[in-house]
């Protein structure tokens, strides 16, 4: 037969449990805290219920007595029954122990409930009953309370910790209890340099970034003139409301500039390879005028012998040469961890490379080095011995060309010298030659130059006809000179920025963010320039998509020696903080930055 209400009539609800729970304390608080009426001052010993019923204790019951059957004793007086287990080292059947979180949330102490009363028949229990934990008494040296309500809630909460370690959720600690080291997160309050030029910035924040747009016309007079002066303002780490300070909107407009060379009006002169989309169908009056494609290359001449002369002399930090084919970092001693001028070129070609070695220029291939020493190690560990052995006295051996008819002595001993055909020396070039052809056009085709041969470098790039197309729609176009400092020929540039409000969804609904987009040849000085500003002005706490130039992504290779030689870079035309993070070495291999997000302060970022 089945309750009503929906509930076996073996099955007790929880109010019920609870409900026989306080019965049963009251019950055992009757027999260890008598009442002071007439009826304890006769019998102080005894409880309300008859002197000879009593449960007898279960070592294995969480409770002070057993619910089982009692004993009736009808002449005899009231005594427990003796525990078995009391000789035992960890059964003390008389007490129970409960362990009690103290108010710092870390440490317990261990109670003793005595099941019977002291010799004043209250019942409390003394500090001899704590086992080796720190008495938990109050300010004034009171014991706390031990009646039946308190015990009986204290059993409540140790049954709900039970159930909470079972079901596996930690237990939750005060915040007293927790180190602030141990929640506070790792702060980064820098990212890695990268020396990849960015074609699109997406800054998104859950701030308003509309002070970016619309500037007034004496803000971007401001910002151009800091600029070409190289005046650098000291803002605050954060802004309160950077919609009203002039000063964060000159900053900003100081951020987007950069110096180029040519410049035409009608056409976007980067990204320069696999651009042939954007520069056909447009008009192109030097395609077909051998003269005016000489006056454009004597004026690009003269701009990039101006360039390099005010990186020597450490009064520009970095510029970029952007060919058809090819892009050249140049920069200034005391970057990139190295005291002297350095170039970095990407991608290369086979041609290139040899007419680099004519003209006398010492190179190295970092990424082709790296990779075939992997692959001889690989091959050591694969090969038999004896093969090994042969392959290091034939490259020991060497030479192969000097003296060809040493090498086929041996033929000649044989008499089998006129049956097997001599191989010429073009075929001997190609097959040394097939492991350098197979990186051209490559990231692992970088080419990294250092100190005066950056120099000779300038001058193959000014002699060298191979730097401009000769067909196609750049034809007869020189490459394109990017730089954050002015330089001659140069014309001052912009970055193009607009502002938007768009909704991000998220898993309640749609959360509104302010989101800002820079297109242009993003430098690695402006874009530090710019996340700084916005660090102020967001409050610290915003997020960056970084869309970069894929030829220029292998730029961050470390390939030359770091020296710790002081190197004066305070008339460079930087910002002190973009100075500090370009002077360190690259960390970031073959590869850009992709995303760039800041909270509380601290970076975190994604290649």
């Amino acid at each position: 037969m089945t309750d009503p209400s929906g509930y076996s009539p073996s099955f007790k609800r929880p109010a019920d449990i609870l409900r026989l729970r306080r019965s049963r304390a009251r019950s055992v608080g009757g027999l260890f805290f008598p009442s002071r009426g007439s009826d304890s001052s006769e019998n102080p010993g005894q409880s309300r219920a008859s002197p000879g019923e009593l449960r007898p204790f279960s070592p294995g019951e969480l409770r002070p007595f057993s619910p089982g059957p009692r004993l009736l004793g009808r002449n005899s007086p009231a005594r427990k029954r003796r525990n078995p287990f009391a000789s035992l080292e960890n059964a003390e059947s008389p007490k129970k122990k409960q362990l009690v979180r103290k108010d710092d949330g870390e440490s317990f102490f261990l109670v003793k409930n005595s099941d019977r009363t002291g010799e004043n028949g209250s019942g409390d229990s003394s500090s001899e009953d704590r086992e080796g934990f720190p008495s938990r008494s109050d300010s004034s040296g009171s014991e706390p309370d031990r009646t039946p309500d308190c015990q009986e809630r204290l059993l409540h909460q140790d049954f709900l910790k039970v159930e909470e370690e079972a079901a596996g959720r930690p237990l939750l600690k005060s915040p007293q209890a927790i180190a602030p080291a141990s929640i506070a997160p790792p702060t980064c309050r820098e990212y890695p340099a990268d020396w990849s030029l960015k074609t699109r910035l997406l800054f998104t924040s859950p701030l308003s970034l509309s002070w970016t747009e619309q500037p007034k016309a004496q803000e971007e007079a401001v910002g151009l003139s800091n600029s070409c002066r190289a005046h650098f303002s000291v803002l605050p780490q954060s802004l309160q409301d950077p919609q009203s300070s002039s000063e964060t909107r000159c900053a900003f407009q100081q951020n987007l500039v950069y110096w180029q060379h040519p410049s035409l009006p009608w056409l976007s002169l980067f990204p320069r390879i696999n651009a042939e989309r954007s520069f056909s169908g447009k008009g192109a009056p030097w395609a077909h005028d051998a003269a005016l494609q000489q006056s454009l290359m004597r004026e690009w001449s003269a701009s990039l012998s101006s360039l390099y002369s005010l990186l020597k002399s450490r009064r520009c930090p970095y510029f970029y040469v952007c060919s058809y084919q090819f892009t050249v970092l140049f920069r200034a001693a005391g970057l990139a961890g190295s005291d002297s001028i350095t170039a970095v070129v990407s991608p290369t070609t086979l041609g290139l490379r040899e007419a680099m070695k004519a003209e006398g220029i010492e190179f190295s291939l970092p990424l082709v080095n790296v990779r075939k020493k992997r692959s001889d190690l690989q091959d050591e560990l694969h090969e038999e011995p004896n093969e090994a052995c042969w392959k290091k006295l034939e490259a020991e051996g060497g030479g192969g060309g000097d003296d060809e008819d040493d090498s086929f002595q041996w033929l000649k001993e044989m008499g089998v010298q006129d049956k097997i055909k001599k191989p010429d020396g073009i075929t001997i070039k190609l097959q040394k030659d097939a492991h350098s052809l197979s990186v051209d056009h490559r990231p692992e085709s970088v080419v990294c130059v250092e100190g005066s041969h950056t120099f000779t470098l300038i001058n193959f790039l000014i002699n060298c006809k191979s730097v401009v197309a000769s067909t196609g729609s750049q034809a007869g176009l020189p490459p394109t000179l990017l730089a954050p400092s002015a330089f001659r020929g140069a014309t001052l540039h912009t970055l193009k920025s607009r502002s938007v409000n768009v909704k991000n969804q998220v898993k309640s609904g749609f959360q509104n963010l302010s989101s800002l987009e820079i297109t242009g040849p993003v430098l690695p000085s402006s874009l530090h320039a710019i996340i700084g500003l916005l660090r102020s002005a967001q409050k610290g706490n915003f997020s960056a998509s970084l869309y970069t130039h894929a030829p220029t992504a292998v730029m961050n290779v470390n390939a030359f020696e770091h020296k710790d030689t002081p190197v004066d870079l305070s008339g460079i035309g930087l910002p002190p903080t973009s100075v500090e993070q370009l002077k360190q070495p690259p960390s970031l291999g073959p590869s850009g930055l992709t995303h760039i997000s800041m909270n509380d302060y601290s970076y975190s970022w994604r290649s």
